[in-house]
């Protein structure tokens, strides 16, 4: 079986994407090509057993150094993974495959999910779902626009009613 093929769409280093099925319109990502798997910051994970899928609950903060606004999302668990981290940490994390809105284009990727708290990013958007028509251009940043200013400035902590 060959692969698809994807035409290449230029991107930044780190965009604005949406999780249309965790209800996630805005969350800023840093697109990373040293990673393999992506990664999103999720808190509270809870598995359980319904039938034989075995299902995560886990709560998603979309704004940097916020908890406001807040989702609860429910997935199948699709796989579990040892993760090394940056600083050389390992850990195992639940893999559950959700689409993922870059440019425009929607493409599935698999997210391990973990505590991002002390990242700069929610989600890192690793190399397995950029292969999927993606060239990262590490000098460009928002290459696909940027949010809207008021939830721009709810990712910095600022109200929207301010913007």
């Amino acid at each position: 079986m060959t692969e698809p093929v994807y035409s290449n769409t230029i991107a930044g280093w780190r965009e604005w994407v949406s999780l249309p099925g965790a209800g996630v319109p805005w969350i800023k990502a840093k697109l990373d090509t040293g990673a393999r798997t992506s990664s999103l910051h999720a808190f509270d994970l809870e598995e359980v057993q319904r039938g034989d899928e075995s299902i995560v609950r886990f709560g998603v903060h979309p704004w940097q150094n916020s908890d406001e606004d807040a989702v609860i999302v429910e997935c199948p668990v699709h796989d579990r993974r040892s993760v090394r981290s940056s600083s050389g940490h390992t850990e195992e994390r639940i893999v559950v495959l959700m689409d993922v809105v870059l440019m425009g284009r929607t493409m599935t990727a698999e997210v391990t999910l973990t505590n991002r708290d002390e990242m700069g990013f929610r989600m890192l958007i690793g190399r397995e779902a950029l292969r999927q028509g993606f060239i990262v251009d590490s000098a460009r940043s928002f290459v696909g626009g940027r949010a809207p200013r008021g939830i721009r400035r709810r990712n910095r902590g600022r109200t929207a009613a301010r913007a």
